[in-house]
């Protein structure tokens, strides 16, 4: 079963920036098109960003869009969320997870399979 371990949260001040990082030990993300979702406490579940397995399509929440950029390099197994101009409200607790596909749909419905753990992030001065 693929396994998916985040990095890279923490604690930023309004206007900072943070990247989290996501990997798997043992198994290849190629073949998997990748998302990050959040939950900040006593909200839904929001997916962020996801790219497609050749990452030539992502796509963005539009509470992100403009401000946070996913990549994947392929060299490193790793997916990455880089975060700028972060804003109180991006608080949560950041998963990556692994799809089929990534499309506004699969976004919208967090249409994801294999979780990691989380990170989180905080936004606060």
């Amino acid at each position: 079963q693929l396994q998916l371990v985040e990095s890279g949260g923490g604690l930023v001040q309004p206007g900072g920036s943070l990247r989290l990082s996501c990997t798997s030990s043992g198994f290849s993300l190629d073949y998997y098109a990748m998302g990050w979702i959040r939950q900040a406490p006593g909200k839904e579940r929001e997916g962020v960003s996801c790219i497609s397995m050749s990452g030539d399509n992502t796509n963005y929440a539009d509470s992100v869009k403009g401000r946070f950029t996913i990549s994947r390099d392929k060299a490193r197994n790793t997916v990455y969320l880089q975060m700028n101009r972060l804003k109180p409200e991006d608080t949560a607790e950041y998963f990556c997870a692994s799809g089929r596909v990534c499309d506004y749909e699969s976004l919208q419905t967090i249409d994801f399979g294999s979780w990691g753990q989380g990170t989180q992030v905080t936004v606060s001065s």
